[in-house]
């Protein structure tokens, strides 16, 4: 097998998008993002990249607080015009239904079918974008995305980002923590 070198380039497997909401200047503020990851299991916690310019990042650093809200394919329109669009230069609190947990502080879109609630735990400086992680205080879920008191991914239906370019997840291919224990056997 023969590989391409390709320089310096951000080819990844495919991400999810989501709004990452905050509050600025006491408005609900949505910016669309797909750098977004968990960051830790105990206690829980999420991370997003966060360009230096983005009106967002203020609310951020202003309330100590931001949510992430997972849309579905079915609020793609919305989610890329967030993406586009500054907050500097629109009013977005109006696109979604706005409601708040526990902070009170960090704004969440009632039609997203995911939304995590989180209080800032640092921010890390990268060069372009800022690290923000933040520490999981509640989630709030659909009732109608389960199946067996579990998140179900194809009822969630998120959008999933890759080069430029919206998808929605793929088939299930297998149980993870347990296919590979037919490879196992074998060793």
């Amino acid at each position: 097998m023969t590989k391409k070198a390709c320089g310096k380039k951000l080819l990844s497997a495919p991400m999810p998008t989501v709004l990452v909401g905050a509050n600025v200047n006491g408005v609900p503020n949505y910016m669309t993002a797909a750098w977004y990851s968990i960051a830790c299991m105990a206690p829980p916690m999420v991370v997003v990249a966060i360009n230096q310019t983005r009106h967002t990042l203020e609310g951020i650093r202003e309330t100590k607080s931001f949510s992430i809200n997972i849309p579905s394919i079915h609020q793609v329109e919305a989610t890329d015009y967030c993406g586009i669009t500054s907050g500097k230069n629109s009013d977005k609190s109006k696109i979604f239904a706005n409601f708040y947990g526990n902070l009170k502080t960090a704004p969440m879109i009632e039609e997203c079918p995911i939304n995590l609630e989180c209080r800032l735990f640092t921010i890390t400086e990268c060069g372009s974008h800022v690290l923000c992680v933040g520490e999981v205080v509640d989630t709030f879920a659909k009732d109608d995305i389960f199946s067996d008191d579990t998140p179900d991914v194809r009822k969630v239906d998120p959008i999933i980002y890759l080069n430029g370019k919206y998808y929605r997840v793929g088939e299930y291919l297998n149980d993870a923590f347990s296919v590979g224990k037919n490879l196992k056997k074998k060793k």
